[in-house]
């Protein structure tokens, strides 16, 4: 989860890239440090967002910019009728659940653009209002679009915690290097019912 993000190595353009995209991934996941599920869920702000249901977010919008740039199905297509669920947990989805998933897709994208033989390498994006007709974009495209759509979201994510409980990221950075904590959230305190 770090903060600043070291010099590439002279030319690793990619490494560059993949680095600034994972700074932006850990802004994120730092929001919900030492919160519970609830808290992780509330909407403190006049906004409809959660911390939790920006993480489900970020996840299942790498995943889909992955599954187009590898031209394949993605597993978690949303519909009109299901895309209000893309911003919250639904069911039995949990935030360190949700935090597992997010790594997996996060390590399959870095593996993925180390493996493709050029950034400049192309692929089409859908038919839709807001893509210009039969377009195509690079590989290079690909992560500037994720480290963007990570970094607006990471500006949300520390107006949302904010709002929560008055914490800001430096004061969350502060704590996980004094505590050498693990981002995950708390757990949930146990409940008469839920130990019955």
């Amino acid at each position: 989860m770090v903060t600043h993000v070291p010099s590439e190595q002279y030319g690793d353009e990619r490494g560059a890239l993949l680095a600034f995209a994972q700074a932006q991934r850990g802004a994120i996941r730092r929001s919900v440090l030492g919160l519970t599920e609830e808290q992780a869920a509330s909407r403190p702000s006049a906004s409809e967002l959660s911390l939790s249901g920006l993480v489900k977010h970020v996840a299942e919008t790498e995943l889909g910019w992955l599954r187009l740039a590898q031209q394949r199905p993605n597993e978690k297509e949303r519909t009109r009728e299901t895309w209000s669920e893309s911003f919250r947990l639904v069911t039995d989805e949990s935030l360190p659940a949700m935090l597992e998933f997010w790594d997996a897709v996060a390590a399959e994208t870095e593996e993925f653009v180390r493996s493709v033989p050029s950034l400049d390498d192309t692929f089409p994006l859908p038919e839709a209002p807001w893509y210009p007709k039969d377009s195509k974009v690079s590989m290079r495209w690909l992560v500037l679009h994720l480290i963007e759509e990570f970094a607006r979201h990471a500006g949300h994510a520390d107006i949302v915690r904010e709002s929560l409980d008055g914490r800001t990221a430096f004061e969350l950075i502060a704590d996980l290097e004094t505590a050498g904590r693990s981002p995950e959230p708390e757990p949930e305190p146990e409940t008469e019912s839920r130990a019955s």
